[in-house]
């Protein structure tokens, strides 16, 4: 077991971290007040290979694989979790969906413009009364012809409002009938599809979050992937790395919150000595360094056995619970650490800390992790 970067790896984490204090540091809480999803810097990313970090060269993609893409998400949430989500879901949800479900037609027709960032992508499952409860979605597509009609709405949907193509999970049969749903492309500018309602959040809040409404939305059969009745069992599949990339994000947050905290305690005096010389302090650095570290392990195993084709549904959940459930703790130690400090938006654990929360929520909840977890247990 090797647990050196490669050259190649190394470069792509330098290249991101440079990525994000060029581009995405001077602007952080201006984004961040004012709920501005900064379209101009995932095209800059686009640019940099970072949209299309997992898929082959041949669509567009840069060709690498999960050590380097959890590298990337790593590096970027480090400074801005908001932006880190918003490469994550287009990477591991929609670019990624398309290049594991569909055909050859469909990856070379969305591919390229995924992959360059020339398109924003989205991916919509939940809905406003189905969230863990994903199989009983109401949204539904009726075959007419050579096409179906969509009726319905997803909810909290990242990129709902800007992303250009969604690949939409919808009701083709009876409801709670895991074969029965279907994943659709849906392309921005269809008649019947539009944005609805973009959430006013706690955190992460330059990443749009807002609802998609169909109404009539007539969708050719082609724009299917993969068969009718798969689209559920492709879901889960696409969570299981999903999982990494939310793991990847609550690493960053992780390591953002620990890192300003390590600075702000050799900074700041009191009884006339930096308050990282009091143990209260230091051993909750300590503990902030072993959560790192075990989580970072953990996701890297997973991304390993994701590069290998092998089976990660166990470790990816172990992976992705553990990493979002620390990096909410150590950001609370953050602010606790920075004392008054922490709570004003001067400092950045007071961001760190309102953005980490979703972690534990998004790309299934940590009640759901451990019902994951115990499943695989079990079997």
């Amino acid at each position: 077991m090797n647990f050196e970067f490669s050259e190649t790896q190394q470069m792509v984490a330098e290249a991101a971290k440079n990525f994000a204090l060029q581009y995405i540091k001077p602007y952080i809480m201006e984004w961040d007040e004012a709920q501005t999803f900064p379209v101009d810097v995932f095209k800059k990313a686009g640019e940099l290979g970072f949209m299309g970090v997992l898929i082959p060269e041949a669509y567009g993609g840069s060709g690498l694989g999960y050590h380097e893409y959890i590298a990337i998400i790593d590096e970027v949430s480090k400074i801005d979790p908001s932006i880190g989500l918003s490469i994550a879901a287009h990477n591991s949800l929609c670019t990624n969906h398309i290049y594991e479900f569909g055909n050859e037609e469909q990856r070379k027709k969305w591919l390229p413009k995924l992959t360059s960032a020339e398109h924003i992508g989205a991916w919509g499952l939940t809905e406003h009364n189905t969230g863990s409860d994903a199989g009983g979605m109401n949204t539904t597509a009726v075959k007419d012809g050579n096409d179906y009609i969509l009726n319905g709405a997803k909810n909290f949907i990242t990129h709902g409002k800007s992303g250009d193509i969604a690949v939409v999970i919808v009701r083709t049969g009876e409801k709670g009938d895991s074969h029965g749903m279907t994943a659709f492309v849906v392309e921005r500018g269809t008649p019947g599809f539009s944005a609805g309602k973009k959430e006013n959040k706690l955190g992460m809040r330059a990443s749009e979050t807002a609802e998609m409404i169909f109404d009539n939305c007539r969708i050719p059969a082609e724009n299917i992937l993969g068969k009718v009745g798969e689209g559920f069992i492709q879901s889960m599949k696409i969570l299981d790395g999903g999982r990494i990339s939310i793991g990847a994000l609550s690493l960053g947050i992780a390591k953002g919150a620990m890192e300003a905290s390590l600075k702000y305690s050799k900074e700041r005096e009191q009884f006339g000595k930096a308050i990282n010389k009091f143990q209260a302090i230091s051993f909750k650095l300590a503990d902030m360094a072993v959560k790192v570290e075990a989580a970072e392990l953990m996701l890297h195993k997973a991304g390993s056995m994701k590069n290998k084709g092998q089976k990660m549904t166990q470790i990816g959940a172990i992976s992705k619970l553990y990493a979002s459930e620390i990096c909410v703790e150590i950001a609370n130690d953050a602010v606790q650490i920075h004392g008054g400090y922490g709570y004003i938006k001067d400092y950045p654990v007071e961001k760190f800390y309102r953005d980490s929360k979703l972690c534990t929520i998004g790309e299934g909840t940590s009640e759901i992790q451990r019902l994951v977890i115990a499943r695989e247990m079990l079997k």
